[in-house]
This record gives structure tokens, C-alpha cells and sequence, in this order.
């Protein structure tokens, strides 16, 4: 038996927990926003409505490009023609829009009375000619931000097969150059194909903020890799060409049915590679994408050395803390390697769904991580029981617990550092140059503690605890007389 044979490997379990998340048609609030000319409209009940208009906020000097069409008594009772109602709707969305497209978000209650979107879509897309894309974002069946996954999976099978015309093919290119033109000095030359190596299509998916694609796209330039495209693009009418034998990789851990249409649908080639997410993942990435197609990688051990020594000042505060991860964005994995790399120990990862063939090379990447920190592995839970959690946490008594909004509050008030792992899903936390704000929003909390104990908080704490002991011992006196 070899050595690697008698290594200790992760452990999964799975409990019967819910999806403790936020409801994943709550994917709306960024990919409006990223796709310029598209109109989101979820199909639910005013649960939905209220639960978006408390997610996203209120607009008030900006009216957004989603809305939602509102199931009434009669909807559900089917006393209503649902070709008719969606068709009166959409058409006033054209007519005071105008989008390239329009996505349908179906929610639980379109699943439960059985509302068949994939099959009105079709004919009311050709009827008005603007492609309607279907997307099930419900919280019966998905989490949080499996909801993008849907989209995209979707949007994928629309995905032209080649170019047209030299006038399409200009539009299409001109996407990936404006990213590489923002913030580009005027007597700065654009890049040449002569400083790219000669490989196969490669296009990459997944939802970011522009300034992160662009140095994502960067990154891979200066390795001489092009990006012909990404899913979704700025604008509808720009999605990325897909033919059979282009290479494709993700930027999220959350895309597995994304990733799974683009092989078995549309027969690209996955690049299975950690993710772009601290600087050891997006190292580990740009070599996956490299080895893939043929290229020689250069500087990136340099690269990811000089971000660390920028970190050093964060590093000093979470070296030799613990994490747990309650679950929440299917994140957890990729930042609790980040975070074991910044020396820190993670006991447990929950996570509300693990694709074990999409993560692969994440968690081989996070076994390799322990190994070389001198750490223990994290068991991964799947689909955690929140009360089993809680009991856990009492026992391993973690510096900090990354959790979903609705358990921080209660945690806290029990003595317990947390911190909500809905603003890693929107704060910019891919690339080497976005490391710092992943470990800012990690030390907020244990700063912010550093900074009460100077204040005596501490103590009062301490004396407030005392106190209700004492209450606690007086009561079971009292009970036994």
C-alpha cells in the first residue's frame, strides 16, 4: 500500500436538512443588472413580490428591468388562460421596453400547480418575436444561487452555432474588445492576435461584475490564452458562439447544470479546474485552463506570491482561527480552501448541494491545501440540519461562522461570531486582485470584537453571563423547595 493509498481523504455526509437559503429567484437582482437589454419576469405570488422588493430594495430613481407577474385565485383554480394572461403581459413589457430578451423565472408555485411555461414560451416567442427564455428557479428544488445556474443553463441553448455575416461576426467580437478598451488609454495599442497562442475556442460561463471579467480575461492574456466569449454576455445579442468541440470553463462552483448542458447538449469540452477565487485558486485555474489547451504558463508562481505578501497585514489576524461554514451559496468549498491557505482551520462545511464531478478539482485542490497547511480536513455536510449545527458549534466554539442572514442574529446573541455569507455572493471575490476583499469581509467581525474589548465590552458581557447563571441556580433552588 503506498502513502497516498493510507492518506486521510474528505468525509460527506448528508443529514435531512432543508434548503436553509434564500430563495433563488433572488438571482434576478444581479443578472438584470449584467445582461443590459434583457426584462426578467418572475411568475409567482406576492410572497415572491414581497420577497424580492425586501432582497433587492426599493429603486426608487432607477425603475429596474424585472417585474412580477402575480398569481391570482384565479391562476391557481386555472379559471384563467395562461397563454392569454402572459401574453397581455409580455406584450406591454415589449411595448414599453423593447428588450432583446425576456426570461421567465418560474418559482414553487408554477411547479406546484403544474403551469407549463416550456410549452406556452415557444408559441408566444414566435407570436411576438422576442426570444422568451424559461428558467425554474424555484425553492422547492433549488438554492440560492442555483438560481443563476438555471438561467445560464438555459441561455446556453440558445448559443449560436457560428457566425453569420461579417456584420454579426464584428458585433459578437466587439463585447470581449470593449472589455479589453475599459480604462485602456487612447494611444494605447488594443491587442493583437499575434500575442495569443494558437488553441481551440475556449469560452467561459458565469456571472461576474465587468471589472472582474475583465481582469479574468486579463490574466488569461498574459498567457497568451484568447476568451472568445462569455455566458451570459453584456447583452443577449451577444452571446458567446458554441460549437461542437469548443472549450468551456466555469467561474462558480454553484454552475454544475450549466456546465452539464454545455457537454451534453451543445458537446463542448469542460476544463474541470479549482476556482478563480483567492489567489491560490485563480493560480490553480489559469494552469487547469493552460494545460487544457496546450499553453506553458509563466510567472503565476511570482503572481500569486506577491499577492500574498499584500495580505500579509490581514493574514496576521485569522492565522490559527477557526471557521465553520453553516451553508448557504455553495461557496463554501472554494472559500474555506482560501481561507485554510490564510491559515485558519475550518472543522465543518455545510453546503446545501455538492456536485462531486464539477467540484472535483476544488476538492482535490482543498485536500492538497490541508495537507501542505498541516491541518485536519473539514467533514463537508450536505444539506445541513440547522439545529444539529447549532449544537455542533456549541461544542467546537469557532472564532467564526459564516452563515445565512436568517441565523446570524440568533447566533450572535448566544456569544457567537458571525458572518453573513450572502455579501461573499455579491461582493467581488474572484482574481488575484480581489483576495484583500474576501479577507476584509472575513476580519470585519473579529476586528470589530478586537476593538469592543478595548471598550470593556467584554467584561460587561462576562458580568451579564454571571448574572444569568446566578438567576439559572436561584430558579432550580426555588424548584426543588
Amino acid at each position: 500500500m503506498t502513502a497516498d493509498q493510507t492518506a486521510p481523504a474528505l468525509t460527506f455526509e448528508c443529514e435531512t436538512g432543508n434548503y436553509h437559503t434564500f430563495c433563488p429567484i433572488s438571482c434576478v437582482a444581479w443578472l438584470y443588472q449584467k445582461i443590459e437589454d434583457s426584462f426578467f419576469l418572475v411568475i409567482g405570488t406576492k410572497t415572491c413580490g414581497y420577497f424580492l422588493q425586501n432582497a433587492m430594495g426599493v429603486m426608487i430613481f432607477a425603475e429596474p428591468r424585472y417585474a412580477m407577474a402575480e398569481l391570482e385565485e384565479g391562476d391557481i383554480s386555472a379559471k384563467l388562460n395562461d397563454y392569454e394572461e402572459l401574453k397581455r403581459l409580455c406584450e406591454q413589457i415589449k411595448r414599453d421596453r423593447n428588450p432583446s430578451v425576456i426570461v421567465w423565472i418560474g418559482t414553487c408555485t408554477t411547479e406546484i400547480i403544474k403551469t407549463d411555461l416550456e410549452g406556452i414560451a415557444p408559441k408566444l416567442e414566435a407570436e411576438l418575436g422576442i426570444p422568451i427564455v424559461v428558467a425554474r428557479a424555484n425553492g422547492l428544488d433549488y438554492a440560492f444561487t442555483q438560481g443563476e445556474d438555471t438561467v445560464l443553463a438555459a441561455m446556453a441553448n440558445r448559443c449560436p452555432k457560428q457566425l453569420g455575416n461579417a456584420a454579426d461576426q464584428e458585433e459578437r467580437s466587439g463585447g470581449i474588445q470593449r472589455l479589453f478598451n475599459l480604462g485602456r488609454k487612447a494611444d494605447t495599442p488594443a491587442p493583437t492576435e499575434s500575442e495569443y497562442h494558437d488553441h481551440k475556442p475556449l469560452v467561459l460561463f458565469g456571472s461576474l461584475p465587468d471589472p472582474v471579467v475583465t481582469q479574468l480575461t486579463l490574466e488569461l492574456k498574459k498567457q497568451g490564452v484568447k476568451v472568445s466569449g462569455w455566458l451570459p454576455a453584456k447583452r443577449y445579442t451577444e452571446l458567446p458562439v458554441l460549437e461542437e468541440g469548443y472549450f468551456v470553463a466555469g467561474v462558480n462552483p454553484f454552475l454544475s447544470r450549466t456546465a452539464t448542458t454545455l457537454v451534453r447538449r451543445r458537446k463542448c469540452n469542460l476544463i474541470n479546474a479549482p476556482f478563480p477565487i483567492g489567489p491560490d485558486g485563480t493560480r490553480a485555474w489559469v494552469e487547469a485552463i493552460c494545460a487544457e489547451l496546450g499553453v506553458e504558463t509563466k510567472g503565476l508562481a511570482e503572481r500569486e506570491q506577491q499577492i500574498w505578501a499584500n495580505l500579509e497585514d490581514y493574514l496576521q489576524l485569522v492565522r490559527g482561527k477557526s471557521v465553520f461554514f453553516m451553508g448557504d451559496n455553495l461557496l463554501e468549498v472554494s472559500l474555506a480552501r482560501f481561507l485554510i491557505r490564510c491559515g485558519m482551520t475550518v472543522p465543518e462545511i455545510g453546503i446545501p448541494y455538492m456536485d462531486k464531478r464539477y467540484q472535483a478539482s476544488e476538492l482535490k485542490l482543498l485536500e492538497s491545501t490541508c495537507s501542505e497547511m498541516g491541518v485536519a480536513l473539514p467533514r463537508i455536510m450536505e444539506k445541513p440540519d440547522n439545529y444539529n449545527q447549532v449544537q455542533r458549534i456549541y461544542e467546537l466554539k469557532p472564532d467564526l461562522v459564516i452563515t445565512g442572514m436568517a441565523h446570524a442574529n440568533p447566533l450572535e446573541a448566544r456569544g457567537i461570531n458571525t458572518k453573513w455569507s450572502v455579501e461573499f455572493t455579491f461582493a467581488q471575490i474572484h482574481g488575484f486582485g480581489n483576495a484583500r476583499d474576501i479577507l476584509e469581509l472575513v476580519t470585519r467581525p473579529l476586528r470589530r470584537n478586537t476593538a469592543l474589548k478595548e471598550l470593556g465590552w467584554d467584561k460587561l458581557v462576562k458580568e451579564d453571563a454571571k448574572k444569568e447563571d446566578a438567576t439559572k441556580e436561584n430558579a432550580k433552588t426555588e424548584a426543588l423547595v
